[in-house]
């Protein structure tokens, strides 16, 4: 019996043509992966008893996980909106920019506002649907944002905002 969970909040449909041209090549790659595996599924499960065979199990579990991240894909690419162009007013926060913030004890933070497929924590990529993304959206140089984190209230200061390749 599996245990009910609610469903996920849905993610908004937008990405950097650099995020989409990453996920198609990753879609390609996991059907490559796809064949290999198979090919493995089928040698393990000729070697008979399949219920003790550590290998036909294995091989079962991997082509599943395989198998669910190709649905995902396939099901997610179509949705997505390419964003490619940058805003009119390059002095805002929008989808694809990169904003420099300085926090009240004056270190300064570095964030690329992206789509929900595209997050990297390590490179400073956060989802447009997060809840930083949601309170830098459409504010300006020198503007306050006020962003409530489960360890309390977080204030901080855009300092800039730039769009194209990491300014750094």
């Amino acid at each position: 019996m599996s245990r009910w969970r609610p469903p996920s909040p849905k993610s908004s449909p937008y990405i950097t043509a650099d995020g989409a041209q990453r996920l198609e090549a990753e879609l390609k790659a996991l059907w490559e992966r796809r064949a290999e595996v198979t090919q493995h599924l089928a040698a393990a499960a000729a070697e008979g008893d399949r219920s003790e065979n550590a290998e036909y199990l294995y091989r079962k579990k991997e082509l599943r996980e395989v198998d669910r991240r190709i649905r995902y894909l396939q099901q997610r690419l179509p949705r997505l909106k390419v964003v490619d162009a940058t805003p009119a007013d390059r002095g805002r926060v929008f989808f694809g920019a990169w904003v420099t913030l300085e926090g009240e004890d004056g270190q300064e933070s570095r964030y690329r506002i992206v789509g929900a497929d595209e997050i990297d924590t390590r490179r400073g990529w956060i989802s447009v649907d997060s809840p930083m993304a949601r309170a830098l959206l459409k504010k300006a140089v020198d503007d306050e944002v006020r962003v409530e984190t489960p360890g309390g209230v977080v204030h901080w200061t855009i300092v800039e905002v730039h769009y194209g390749e990491d300014p750094v």
